[in-house]
């Protein structure tokens, strides 16, 4: 038996403050809440549908144990339980505490193929009402003349995706686990060890409780402790960023369009939610990428001069601007571990890779290993397969492994290319978003890829069930 605390100590000097830092990614919504602090409250599991309560012990034999129950943990424990695995998920944090308003203020855009995870898991019913559909896309350079417009009816009649208020997910998610059956959910609880070993896997939870499972998912964010037990290694590197995220009303509608704009210091994003009765289309959620140096700055701005500041940066084509609630800030960095399993164990979402919000992938990423390993999960069990055996693991981590690499890649090139101002790369860059305009076919593949529909799709995406092929 290995202990895994012992990983601890071998972790790879890239693995110091790089991408492990709580991230402004607008589109992951996963960040850290599973599992950092050991002196949590543990008061048993909270009275959701079949779950234990009180300070019982969890049953000792679950199929799979999440740690974290933030979107991405959160999800796949839904999808699971409704699979007939039972599930224990496990989080620091006391969900209810994540409905606030005041709790996180990011909105993540869920592109075409992911909103098909978030409905086979129920949620969608709740989400639908409350999202706005991303209809088009313009991408501009500062003060260029070329620009990039991708218009949805090029290539059907569905949206891109939609932009959804992170504080309605979890809204969503709180509701459909308390009704769940299958799920027992602990939280607050905290985590003081796990132990992996060809027998099965345990958590120690801080109050001396011991949770076994044929398999443990790390979904508890960049920070993630269950990684680093697993002895598991990362790479990544800060970009020097903050994202600055706020909400604006604005004077003119949106007509559901993203904009992202390419300033010196990086991206800023305008994208539509939906605003109040009457109003829908005059709310905007705003990603605003800032150089380190100046961000604490323009946090400390008070709303008037922090408008000032907005406005001459979004430009007056939608009128007005009027600040909806606190603006809150994280630090931008790139994380990527080195693999995505370890016996009986597998990462999912920001715990795996952690990228620049510049293409807004961060949580469709996360929803697409969540869609992967439930997919493969199924049919191992529809097989009588050992859920945590290398060879079912194999197969998660050989279809993750491409894939997220491509996509940080990918952002990693994007946000060096345009977060700067130097003369030649401006040109370039600014003839490439032209010429992408002037070529339809070239241009419906890039909306087919902003829509989530290119590549070997797992089940959920395609919007089939999770029960394997007979």
């Amino acid at each position: 038996m290995t202990r895994a605390e012992q990983a601890t100590t071998d972790r790879a000097t890239t693995d110091r403050a790089t991408g492990d830092r709580a991230t402004g990614d607008r589109a992951t919504g996963d960040r850290a809440t599973g599992d950092r602090a050991t002196g949590d409250r543990t008061t048993g599991g909270r009275a959701t549908g079949d779950r234990t309560t009180g300070g019982r012990a969890a049953d000792p034999s679950a199929d799979v144990a999440i740690v974290g129950g933030g979107l991405v943990g959160g999800t796949l424990a839904l999808l699971l339980a409704d699979a007939g695995f039972s599930v224990t998920l496990v989080d620091r944090a006391d969900p209810a505490a994540g409905l606030d308003a005041g709790f996180d203020g990011r909105a993540s855009a869920i592109a075409l193929a992911t909103h098909r995870v978030l409905a086979a898991a129920g949620l969608w019913d709740h989400l639908g009402p409350r999202s706005s559909p991303i209809r088009d896309i313009r991408v501009a350079d500062a003060g260029s003349l070329l620009f990039l417009h991708y218009d949805h009816s090029l290539v059907g009649d569905a949206p891109f995706g939609y932009m959804i208020e992170n504080r309605d997910l979890r809204r969503a998610l709180y509701d459909a686990q308390r009704a769940a059956r299958n799920l027992t959910v602990l939280a607050p609880a905290g985590i003081t060890a796990m132990d992996l070993d060809p027998a099965g896997a345990r958590l120690t939870l801080a109050d001396g409780r011991i949770l076994g499972a044929r398999l443990i998912v790390g979904a508890d964010g960049r920070a993630s402790r269950t990684r680093a037990w697993a002895g598991i290694r990362t790479t990544g590197w800060d970009y020097g960023q903050t994202g600055i995220v706020c909400t604006v009303d604005h004077e003119r509608p949106h007509g559901f369009v993203a904009h992202e704009h390419f300033l010196a210091a990086g991206p800023f994003a305008i994208l539509p939610i939906k605003g109040a009765a009457g109003r829908e289309q005059h709310q905007s959620s705003l990603v605003w990428t800032e150089r380190d140096a100046l961000a604490p700055a323009l946090m400390a701005l008070s709303d008037d001069d922090f408008l000032a500041e907005l406005a001459l940066r979004f430009g007056d084509f939608l009128g007005s601007l009027a600040l909806v609630g606190p603006r809150w800030s994280y630090p931008l960095s790139l994380l990527l571990a080195e693999r995505a399993t370890a016996p009986r164990f597998v990462l999912a979402g920001d715990a795996l890779h952690g990228m620049h919000p510049i293409a807004g992938q961060g949580l469709n990423m996360g929803l697409r290993d969540v869609a992967v390993l439930a997919e493969v999960l199924a049919d191992a069990k529809a097989l009588g397969l050992d859920l945590g055996s290398s060879a079912v693991l194999e197969d998660y981590e050989r279809g993750r492994r491409f894939d997220n690499s491509l996509m940080l890649g990918m952002t990693d090139a994007l946000n060096r290319l345009f977060s700067n101002a130097v003369p030649p790369l401006r040109l370039a860059r600014d003839l490439g978003l032209g010429a992408v305009n002037a070529l339809p076919e070239l241009k419906k593949l890039f909306m087919r890829h902003a829509m989530g529909e290119v590549g070997e799709l797992p089940r959920l995406m395609r919007g089939e069930t999770l029960s394997p092929p007979s």
